[in-house]
């Protein structure tokens, strides 16, 4: 199973300046419970915005750079050589960055999506694909409305591949 695991303003917002846009506390909480034990699989630009491997992830670093290595990481030159090196993980997160989630979807190499919608629209310089309804099929919603810790209204939502 490979999962696509985001967090997305309504207007596809992604990021801007190699970094988040918005800090929403239970989304990290969520992130991290959901990924701990599993391969998650990265752009070297979305790596160098965290600075550091995840603890208990095996980090996949996705980089043309034949020479990049960074101590506790596995690097692949591509999405699918990733895959291949988390072959053995039953359940695998493609966590970005905006080139990343282009690549998967558009080669259909996801067979999830694990959307966090912040109920915000943002400035950004990178965006998450539009999700295609014809495609992908909303299973489930849990809303949640702003409080202290999380600034604004959100939503977490997954999505499956429709049968053909």
């Amino acid at each position: 199973m490979i999962t696509i695991i985001a967090a997305i303003a309504k207007n596809n917002a992604l990021g801007k300046d190699n970094d988040l846009i918005w800090h929403l506390p239970a989304d990290l909480k969520r992130f991290k419970k959901t990924t701990t034990g599993h391969h998650i699989l990265m752009g070297r630009n979305t790596y160098e915005s965290i600075g550091k491997p995840l603890p208990n992830r095996t980090t996949v670093i996705i980089t043309r750079n034949d020479n990049y290595f960074k101590d506790g990481c596995l690097i692949a030159s591509s999405l699918e050589d990733a895959i291949e090196l988390a072959k053995e993980d039953e359940h695998t997160f493609i966590i970005g960055g905006a080139q990343i989630y282009a690549y998967a979807i558009k080669n259909n190499i996801a067979d999830a999506l694990d959307i966090t919608l912040v109920h915000n629209e943002f400035e950004a310089d990178v965006y998450f694909p539009e999700i295609d309804l014809n495609i992908w099929e909303e299973v489930a919603r849990e809303n949640f409305k702003a409080d202290e810790k999380n600034k604004f209204d959100y939503s977490f939502l997954k999505f499956k591949k429709k049968a053909n």
